[in-house]
């Protein structure tokens, strides 16, 4: 851990990456919170719109918009492709949250790290070390464990108000956004070489919004809800917010540092939420949910050693 105590300018991607895990964490608990009774296709172009204007301020900040008409059409490929990769991950990672548990779903989410590094190892070349399988196998497992329900948990969950095929439901949705997102970040690594960061992030907002609003627009009359509450409203804007904050931490260490090691310390942002989700639901943890955490965050730390 070089990066810790070094403080070498070799790793400076290590800061940015732990930004934006504890921003990625706030982020699910404010998504959760403003789509509890509104059209999750919906929430996520409203949040989307958010992350598109910081986006592009950001870009017009840091003065990279002049660098526009320069990109060349691989770049301009991988972008998109990237930010349809992204659009659909958050379109089923909004579902997923709104019919299970943040300290569910986000782990389930997270576990896109089994593929991107897999696919930066055949697809980047990007080397896979015995720590590293090692740290990717207590991940799979420290997941598992998470979402895993025993017997009192399962019967506890069967008295309660929640439909079964909603508590089954999620668990699609949440698989779903995490291979979307492995897709992401291959893509994006690709498509920010040569690009500013902060003007690719911009670039793939873009993308997300047009998607998701195109699937929110064209599924109005069968939402189940389209009024919007000001609390609501105001948590989805937050969690756009914190998206775009996270974002732009996540690309610039991605910008500067491997994908195999950068995604791993991205996805911290597990403990995060559920630290956050304990704080604003009372989402508690049962010990083997515990243990499964412990585990996770172990693997992560193993997979950036």
């Amino acid at each position: 851990m070089r990066w810790f105590v070094g403080g070498d300018l070799e790793n400076m991607w290590v800061p940015f990456a732990l930004a934006s895990a504890i921003f990625a964490g706030l982020t699910s608990v404010l998504a959760k919170a403003g789509v509890q009774n509104m059209d999750s296709n919906l929430a996520t172009a409203i949040r989307t719109s958010v992350v598109f204007v910081l986006a592009w301020l950001i870009a017009a900040a840091t003065g990279t918009l002049p660098a526009l008409p320069t990109l060349s059409v691989e770049t301009w490929t991988f972008l998109v492709l990237s930010g349809l990769s992204t659009g659909a991950s958050w379109l089923a990672y909004f579902r997923a949250l709104q019919l299970g548990d943040v300290n569910k779903v986000v782990p389930v989410d997270k576990s896109s790290i089994i593929l991107t590094v897999l696919f930066a190892f055949v697809f980047l070349g990007e080397s896979v070390t015995m720590l590293k399988v090692v740290g990717l196998m207590a991940i799979a497992f420290g997941t598992w464990l998470m979402i895993a329900t025993g017997s009192k948990e399962t019967n506890a969950e069967t008295d309660g108000a929640q439909p079964s095929s909603s508590r089954s439901s999620w668990l699609f949705f949440a698989l779903a956004s995490a291979v979307f997102a492995a897709l992401t970040s291959i893509l994006g690594k690709v498509g920010i070489e040569g690009v500013d960061s902060n003007l690719g992030t911009a670039i793939r907002t873009s993308v997300v919004l047009l998607l998701a609003w195109a699937i929110a627009l064209g599924r109005k009359g069968t939402s189940p809800s389209t009024r919007i509450s000001p609390f609501e409203l105001a948590m989805l804007v937050l969690s756009g917010i914190a998206t775009g904050a996270s974002w732009l931490c996540f690309y610039h260490a991605l910008q500067i540092g491997p994908a195999s090691g950068v995604v791993p310390l991205d996805k911290l942002s597990v403990g995060f939420a559920v630290l956050f989700a304990f704080i604003a639901f009372g989402e508690r943890l049962s010990k083997r949910s515990l243990a499964g955490l412990f585990v996770l965050i172990l693997g992560t730390v193993l997979m950036v050693l």
